[in-house]
C-alpha cells in the first residue's frame, strides 16, 4: 500500500526534491548547433536547436527545463521535462523563429535546469533576395484548400524540392479523392510573376506517373478576383514550368483538377518568378 500511494505522486513533483536532496546539480545541460540560424520569414525553415539534458547524478531523476528568450525570438516551447537514466543525454528540438522585418544581429536562447543555466546564440540572417530572377515564393507565408494532418503547410514553399525527402518537406491537401484542391502565396505588395515552376512527388519509390500532379491551372488575383493565366492537362513529370504574359498580382496559386493516383494533390516545391 505504501509503494502504490508514492507512485500516485506526479513525478514532475519528485525532481525539484531529489535536486534538493542532494545538495548540487546533477544535469548538464546543452544545445546544438551553437549558434543557430534563423531568417525572418514566415514559411522559411527555421532554426532548430537540439536541447540536451544529462544526469551525471548516481540515480535516475526527473528534471525540467525552462526556456526563454527575449523579442524578437519566437519559441515552440517554453519547457522541457523528461525522465533522465543516469549518463544519458536526452534531446528534444525547440524551433526557433523571428517575425517578418527583423534585423540582422545576435540573440539568445536562455536555459535552465536544476541549477544549471546555458546561453544559446541564435543569429538572425538578411531575407533571401526577392529581385529579378529570384524565387518569389520562397519562405514566403503558404495558403492552401487544406493540409494533411501529418505534412506542414509551409513545405511546398521552404526550398526543399527533393522528392526523397518527402514527408520531411513538401505539401499536399487533406480530401482523398476529392478535387480541386489549391496551394499559393499571398504577397505582402503586388508583384510581377511570368512563370510558375511546380516540383511534384517524383522519386524512384513515388514516381510522377503514379502519383503526381495530373492536371492544373495557374492562377493570379489581381483587384481581388482569381484569373487562370495557364493550364496544363496530362501531366507525368516531376518538374513543370508553366510560362505566361508577366503579370502584376497580389496572389499566386496553383488549382489541381486531379492527380495521377486520383488521390490526393502532392506538392514537393512551388516557385514563381518575374518572367
Amino acid at each position: 500500500m505504501k509503494r502504490a500511494a508514492l507512485l500516485a505522486v506526479p513525478l514532475a513533483l519528485l525532481a525539484p526534491a531529489l535536486a534538493v536532496a542532494n545538495g548540487k546539480s546533477q544535469v548538464t545541460v546543452s544545445a546544438t548547433p551553437q549558434p543557430v540560424e534563423v531568417v525572418p520569414l514566415p514559411c522559411f525553415p527555421s532554426g532548430r536547436l537540439a536541447l540536451g539534458m544529462t544526469n551525471t547524478g548516481r540515480k535516475p531523476m526527473i528534471a525540467d527545463m525552462r526556456i526563454s528568450a527575449g523579442a524578437p525570438l519566437i519559441l515552440s516551447r517554453h519547457q522541457f521535462s523528461s525522465y533522465l537514466p543516469v549518463g544519458q543525454l536526452v534531446t528534444a528540438p525547440l524551433d526557433v523563429r523571428v517575425p517578418r522585418g527583423t534585423p540582422e544581429g545576435t540573440f539568445t536562447v536562455d536555459l535552465a535546469a536544476e541549477g544549471q543555466r546555458l546561453s544559446a546564440p541564435v543569429v538572425v540572417k538578411p531575407a533571401p533576395p526577392k529581385g529579378p530572377g529570384d524565387n518569389l515564393l520562397l519562405g514566403e507565408q503558404a495558403v492552401a484548400s487544406s493540409t494533411h494532418g501529418n505534412m506542414k503547410l509551409c513545405g511546398g514553399v521552404d526550398g526543399n524540392s527533393d522528392s526523397e525527402q518527402w514527408g520531411a518537406s513538401g505539401w499536399h491537401d487533406a480530401t482523398k479523392g476529392a478535387f480541386p484542391d489549391s496551394y499559393g502565396v499571398d504577397f505582402t505588395a503586388p508583384t510581377t510573376v511570368g512563370r510558375v515552376e511546380l516540383q511534384t512527388l517524383d522519386s524512384i519509390r513515388y514516381p510522377a506517373a503514379v502519383m503526381g500532379v495530373r492536371d492544373f491551372d495557374v492562377q493570379v488575383r489581381v483587384g481581388g478576383a482569381w484569373t487562370t493565366v495557364a493550364e496544363l492537362r496530362g501531366n507525368v513529370e516531376g518538374h513543370v514550368k508553366v510560362t505566361f504574359t508577366p503579370i502584376v498580382a497580389e496572389s499566386v496559386r496553383v488549382v489541381v483538377q486531379d492527380s495521377n493516383d486520383h488521390g490526393y494533390s502532392r506538392i514537393v516545391e512551388l516557385q514563381a518568378f518575374d518572367s
